[in-house]
């Protein structure tokens, strides 16, 4: 009994703020395998097996430093904010409140309990223009979501000592929360419905399984990486109608209702003019080579990606034939 609490005790405490999003709740179930994890929500309580979870508004100062003294993490994962383009267009207050202000009070006392921040940015950061963006090009977002996430990501790099910054490309996978159906769920849904799915065929970016991010921060936890900016995508891009298309044909259902669209992009009237592509689309490739190097990982396509993920939900084909890729974990 003595040798088991003392491999209790030496685990990791990982604590999350916003496990009741999406990316929240999926790190919290991927890391309760390895570590001791604690999570927080404002207004929508979820429960997650062997996840310990308190309630927490980000906006209020005393409520943060009262988490992050009791629980003592040894790492802290932003998952707090709104990460729809449209939603922070229309409430920009609200998101530079979620993914900026609240940020700065979680790093405030990380830094006092001694916790590794980690925040999770993504490829917006950039304007979309026709290239391959690098870790240290600088950051001209046209969105306003993307505006609040570099903000974010500079406040972090200027003035925390112990710090990973994850700049992503789309993550999809299923949730817990029943009540609000992601994008992901959605395309399932209404494919199996065979009802017809407007899809964009505008804006060209990575997609990847949740699950590798889980993996790429546990990598970097293990080898106690400090004051990093990494970032994680897919190995190519597609437009969501693409990556629709690619999901059909991964999970072997028809796409005749798949139909190419465009979604509204609302561009920041004080956004820099982004040179125009010659297919008229916006560009978001994110060079992985430094955390491939890094971590010696391959990242996959996201063909790769959507394979891992028939075989992470033990799908079956509705077409004949069944995939060959195993785990789908090779790419480690």
């Amino acid at each position: 009994m003595s040798d088991l609490s003392e491999i209790i005790s030496k685990r990791k405490t990982v604590l999350i703020f916003g496990i009741s999003s999406f990316v929240g709740s999926s790190l919290a179930e991927f890391f309760s395998r390895d570590y001791r994890v604690v999570g927080t929500y404002h207004k929508t309580p979820v429960t997650i097996p062997g996840v310990m979870v308190l309630p927490c508004d980000v906006l209020t100062k005393e409520e943060v430093q009262l988490v992050l003294f009791a629980t003592k993490p040894d790492v802290t994962i932003y998952c707090v904010g709104m990460s729809s383009i449209i939603d922070c267009a229309l409430d920009e207050d609200r998101a530079d409140a979620l993914n900026t202000s609240g940020l700065f009070n979680v790093v405030e006392y990380c830094q006092r309990y001694k916790s590794q921040i980690i925040y999770l940015s993504s490829n917006f950061v950039f304007s979309g223009e026709d290239k391959q963006y690098l870790e240290m090009d600088i950051p001209d977002p046209n969105t306003m979501y993307g505006k609040t996430q570099a903000s974010a990501e500079f406040y972090i790099q200027k003035t925390s000592l112990n710090y990973l910054v994850f700049r992503v490309s789309r993550l999809y996978g299923r949730g817990i929360n029943g009540k609000r159906e992601n994008l992901f769920e959605k395309f399932q849904r209404l494919i199996n419905e065979r009802k017809n799915i407007e899809v964009d065929d505008y804006v060209k970016t990575g997609f990847l399984d949740v699950g590798y991010l889980g993996m790429i921060i546990k990598l970097a936890i293990e080898k106690d990486v400090q004051n990093r900016l990494f970032q994680v995508s897919s190995g190519d891009k597609l437009t969501y109608y693409e990556f629709v298309k690619t999901y059909a044909e991964v999970f072997g259902e028809s796409d005749h209702n798949i139909i190419r669209t465009k979604w509204a992009y609302p561009v920041m009237a004080s956004a820099h003019a982004s040179s125009t592509s010659a297919d008229n689309k916006l560009h978001f490739k994110l060079d992985v080579s430094n955390v491939e190097g890094f971590m010696r990982v391959k990242l996959p396509t996201v063909k790769e990606s959507l394979e891992f993920t028939f075989n992470r939900y033990k799908g079956i084909k509705k077409s004949s034939g069944k995939s060959s890729q195993g785990d789908g974990i090779t790419f480690i």
